[in-house]
Parts: structure tokens; sequence; C-alpha cells
């Protein structure tokens, strides 16, 4: 269609289906979402492999502003259609935090297992019960001249004691699943892309897309 042709990213084969430019620097979330939505026959663009790509900023209070924010920007430099996400951890113990700041969680010089000690700092006397959490994550998919769509998912779970397994990436490793008796860095992709939270609302957003 007329939106189509807006994209300005060109292709090797001018016949092939539509790109979708992927609004992320994460290569692990880049490949979860190729994963998941691997079937609808697009073409996906990464982002962050774009030349002279203005960096796409994180400055909401939301994730829902964070993710438009990162696929709007996306669209303004490509012209073709993008799609972003952005997820949280939500301690309960904690109101909720790291929330909206779960990658800044530290500050930006902080690795994955210094934010992932730092919460079992924080949790070290909280029983079983009281170490409740879940992932949110917040799909937006913008297009050129057209409106936002957004779409959302939460999987529920536990602050483990202690991080396990490697599969994983952020903190998969102490996000325990009750129902597998596993954590996210435990349980491995395959299952991991049919019941985190990100994989929820991708699929929801497939009618979207």
């Amino acid at each position: 269609g007329s939106r189509r042709s807006n994209c300005r990213l060109t292709t090797a084969n001018p016949a092939s289906t539509m790109k979708i430019v992927l609004a992320t620097r994460n290569p692990h979330k880049f490949r979860e979402i190729t994963a998941i939505l691997g079937d609808l026959g697009v073409e996906w663009v990464p982002y962050s492999t774009l030349a002279d790509a203005p960096v796409l900023k994180e400055e909401g209070s939301s994730l829902r502003e964070n993710a438009a924010a990162k696929a709007e920007g996306a669209v303004a430099f490509t012209g073709c259609v993008a799609l972003a996400e952005d997820s949280a951890l939500e301690v309960d113990a904690l109101g909720g935090a790291p929330g909206v700041r779960s990658s800044r969680f530290l500050g930006e010089g902080a690795t994955d297992d210094d934010r992932i000690q730092e919460i079992l700092k924080q949790l070290r006397t909280y029983p079983w019960h009281g170490r409740t959490t879940r992932f949110r994550c917040v799909v937006a998919v913008a297009q050129p001249g057209g409106p936002r769509e957004f779409a959302e998912g939460v999987c529920e779970g536990y602050i483990a004691w202690e991080p396990r397994g490697t599969a994983g990436f952020g903190y998969d490793p102490i996000f325990y699943v009750p129902e597998y008796r596993q954590t996210l860095a435990e349980i491995g992709p395959a299952l991991k892309n049919r019941i985190s939270h990100r994989a929820k609302a991708l699929e929801a957003c497939r009618g979207i897309l």
C-alpha cells in the first residue's frame, strides 16, 4: 500500500515483503522478537545497524511513553513501519521498583549482575511469599502518517533466592516461574518465547502488524 512505499531503506529484492524496523539496541531482544514473530513473512531491520541513525531516547515516565518514542524515532529516520518495546521488572516489596528504570537501575555503568545483586540485597530479609514480582512489556507499533498501536504482556513470578540458569539475560536468572519451578534463565529460549511478558505482548500485536 501507500504506507509501505514510504520506507526509505533499500532492498536487494524490490519484490520482497515489507520491512519492519526493530527499534532496539539490545541483541538479545532482537533475537527474541524475530524468533517470536519470525513467521510473519516480513523483513526485520535492526535499527542499531543503520548508518547515522540517531540514538533513540528512553526518557519517559512509563513503558508506553518509552516504547512509543523509540518506535516514532525509528519511523522518522527510516520512513518504515517500526516496532519498539520497553520492559520492566516490578517487585511488589519494592513498591514496583525498579519499574520503568529497570535497564538503568544503578546507573548506566552497572551490569546485569550488579542489578541482580542489588535486588537480592534489598530482598534479603523477605520470606518467599513476600518476593512476588512480575515482568511487564509494552510494544508500540508506529507507521508513517498513521496511528500508534500498543500491546501489553505480563508474566508473574517470584524473585529467586539466588541467580540460576545461563540461558536468559537481564533479570532472567532471578525471575522464578512457579508453574515450571525454574527461572526464566533455566527454562531455555523455546519455552521462554511462549510464556514471557515479551512473548505475550508480541503475540497480542500480531493483528496490528
